[in-house]
Parts: C-alpha cells; sequence; structure tokens
C-alpha cells in the first residue's frame, strides 16, 4: 500500500510543479477547442502558436502539426474535442522514441559525471540523486570536481554531510582531474557502488571548460574504465531555446547520455522536455519539480504528459 501512496504523491507533486506549463498549454487548448465547432486550417494554425509559445520548439511543433493533420484526415475526425486526446498521443510518441530514461549505473562500480554551466543546480541536482541512491541501499561517494567556484566544493560539502555520504574534495584552484582521480582511486578501495562527480561549469570560457571536462574524461577512461558510465547533463527549464544551445555546445566535447532538467516548477515553458528530447536525441532522465529532496524525480514520458494534461 505504501508504495502506492508513494507514487500518488510524487504523480501529484509533479502535477503541481508543471501546473505553470498546464495553464500554458493545456488551458489554452481547452479554451481554444471550445471555440471550434469543427477542425479546419484555423484551429491549426491558433493550436501552433499555443504549442511555440509553450518553448515546444518550432521544428517539433511543426512536425506535431502535420501528423495532427494527417491523423484527423485518416481517422476521418470531426470533433474539436478529440484534438486534445491526439495531441496527447503524438507528445508521448515523440518522448516514447528515445532510449530508455532510467539512470544507467548497473553493473556496479558506476560513475555519474555531472556537467552544466554554473547556476542550473548541478550541485543542487548530485544531492539529490545521492539521496535517490542511497535510499535504494546504493553505497555513494561525491567528488567535487568544480574546483574554480569554492562555493561549490561548500555547497557539495554540505549536501554530503545532509545525504550522509563522503565528498572528496582538493582547495579551491585545483586541478578538477586530480580530484577526479583521487575519488576514482577512493572510490575502488572503499568498494563504492556509485562515484557522482561535480564538474566545472563556467561557460563563458568555453576554451578553458572544454579542456578542463576534456581531461577529466581521459582521467575516468584511464583509471575507471571497468566502471559503468552515465554523463548527465543538468539544464534549467527556465531558460528555454538557450538551454538547447547549451546542450549543443557541451554535446561538442562530451557524450551526454541523459538529461536533468531543474526548476520546471518555475517556467510556463515545459514544453522545452519534448523540444530539448527531440532536437538533441538524448533522453531525459531526471526532472526537478521543486526544491524538496524528492523533487527530483525520475522521468517517465507517460506520466509527464498525463501530468501536463493534468489526468489523474
Amino acid at each position: 500500500m505504501e508504495e502506492v501512496v508513494e507514487k500518488v504523491s510524487l504523480f501529484a507533486r509533479l502535477k503541481e510543479g508543471l501546473s505553470k506549463t498546464k495553464k500554458g498549454i493545456t488551458d489554452k487548448i481547452d479554451v481554444l477547442i471550445k471555440s471550434y465547432q469543427k477542425i479546419d486550417e484555423e484551429l491549426f494554425e491558433e493550436l501552433e502558436e499555443i504549442l511555440i509559445t509553450a518553448d515546444l520548439g518550432v521544428n517539433t511543433t511543426m512536425e506535431v502539426i502535420d501528423e495532427l493533420r494527417d491523423t484527423v484526415k485518416e481517422r476521418k475526425i470531426t470533433d474539436p474535442q478529440d484534438i486534445k486526446k491526439l495531441l496527447q498521443e503524438k507528445l508521448g510518441e515523440i518522448l516514447d522514441r528515445l532510449a530508455s530514461s532510467d539512470l544507467n549505473i548497473e553493473p556496479t562500480p558506476s560513475i555519474i559525471l555531472v556537467v552544466g554551466v554554473n547556476g542550473v543546480g548541478k550541485t543542487t541536482s548530485i544531492g539529490k540523486i545521492a539521496h535517490k541512491l542511497k535510499g535504494e541501499g546504493k553505497k555513494v561517494l561525491l567528488a567535487a570536481g568544480d574546483t574554480f567556484r569554492a562555493a561549490a566544493i561548500d555547497q557539495l560539502k554540505i549536501w554530503g554531510d545532509r545525504v550522509g555520504v563522503d565528498v572528496i574534495k582538493h582547495q579551491e584552484g585545483s586541478d578538477p582531474a586530480a580530484v577526479i582521480y583521487d575519488a576514482i582511486q577512493a572510490a575502488r578501495a572503499r568498494n563504492v557502488d556509485v562515484l557522482i562527480c561535480d564538474t566545472a561549469g563556467r561557460l563563458h570560457n568555453k576554451k578553458n571548460l572544454m579542456n578542463e571536462l576534456g581531461k577529466v574524461f581521459k582521467v575516468v577512461e584511464r583509471e575507471f574504465p571497468q566502471a559503468t558510465k552515465e554523463v548527465l547533463l543538468v539544464l534549467d527549464a527556465t531558460t528555454g531555446q538557450n538551454a538547447i544551445q547549451q546542450a549543443k555546445t557541451f554535446k561538442e566535447v562530451a557524450n551526454i547520455s541523459g538529461l536533468v532538467l531543474t526548476k520546471l516548477d518555475g517556467t510556463a515553458k515545459g514544453g522545452i522536455v519534448i523540444a530539448i528530447s527531440k532536437e538533441l536525441d538524448i533522453p531525459v532522465k531526471l526532472i526537478g519539480v521543486g526544491e524538496k529532496m524528492e523533487d527530483l524525480q525520475e522521468f517517465s514520458s507517460e506520466t509527464f504528459v498525463k501530468a501536463l494534461f493534468g489526468e489523474e
């Protein structure tokens, strides 16, 4: 029974977290549908506008609208009320086309490298992932590889203390690759299941940042070749299309295997989840819908679309 209650409360939190986006997409669609007696070109055009405004992205929106037109013709649908259900279907399909959204941490030992620019909630996400994995009975270790920001090291240490996991750190300004090297040795010596590494995030100095990341990845390949690897890119959902640009930059140097989208509760443009998945062809693995520990949730396309459309 407890499991069911837990699932319900997580879904309730997700629904609450997506309420701004729901207002921006589904509530507007409801109003739109009510004002049409039949399905015509004008309806499609207005629908297109709603989706673009919700940051679904122009390309994704065009594709969705084209598919809707075709399906309406094929199934001879005439009632505007049916459009909403169809749209839900299409968005679900887009998200389902991607690889699995499970964290790739089996078999252990595994290493999760967390990348992203400063200010997106990278360190907080690491703390919450550590909390989640520890709750699943995993032995977790953290590495403070963002050595350029004194605050980042302290912040990770605070999260480590809160969650009850150790943090491997050097002093501010030291070589990130050296920290990761030490953390890997510690992880091996202590038989850790999952090592989660924070990395530097100063994007304004792109060349330096990319060099640093390159060095970190080399150390991982050399020192921990047997580990299962996951490279998570953390993006702030409130930055919308800008997040897609950031992702493209990181994709140049890092073999990103999953996305973490934070601050979804703070935006009406939650459609960015669909735009990002589609444009980058990288699965969204975790989404943040609030401040609490359990507000970083595993992403499920079905649950996401349900919550977005205000279903139970």
